[in-house]
């Protein structure tokens, strides 16, 4: 499935899919400079995006979607930026799910890290994939066709699994 909204024409036997996409449906992608000036930008930027697509949210979905792009941000600002200068930041809406994925040139495909309450940093990727799972959604972290990585996470717009009866959308 196309991260746009967009979908193929119906099989025989299948429903007929909605034949245009609503107003808030689409896919942008900004780039910035991997230097921690960037986390707050980057956060702004998808928080002026849901606002002005008239996105139908919920506050708490809003801080959610804005603590993953804080934290993938600063994952890639702190951890790839020797191999990846610049930092893509993708926000694709569809009709019941937001999607938010980071994109560096960093090979390296990190994992969620167990919580080591001795340890005050490192769990960013913990955060994001309990944030996620609580609000009824996915993510998980792909290898780009240029050998860097994006990490994404959708989040259902209504209390909705973000792929009831979608196909998952990909990086």
């Amino acid at each position: 499935m196309d991260v746009s909204g967009s979908v193929p024409p119906a099989r025989e036997g299948e429903p007929e899919a909605p034949a245009d996409p609503l107003a808030y449906e689409g896919v942008w992608r900004f780039t910035a400079p991997a230097v921690e000036e960037s986390v707050p930008q980057a956060r702004r930027a998808v928080r002026e995006l849901l606002g002005r697509q008239g996105v139908p949210t919920q506050q708490d979905l809003v801080y959610s979607l804005l603590l993953i792009v804080s934290e993938l941000v600063t994952n890639s600002v702190r951890h790839a930026a020797l191999l990846s200068p610049q930092v893509a930041v993708e926000v694709a809406i569809g009709r019941e799910w937001v999607r938010v994925a980071v994109e560096d040139d960093h090979p390296y495909r990190p994992k969620a890290l167990e919580a080591d309450f001795g340890q005050t940093g490192g769990r960013g990727l913990l955060l994001v994939r309990e944030i996620t799972l609580e609000a009824g959604g996915v993510c998980d972290v792909e290898h780009t066709s240029t050998g860097g990585k994006v990490i994404w996470a959708a989040l259902p717009l209504a209390g909705k699994s973000p792929y009831d009866g979608l196909t998952a959308p990909t990086g």
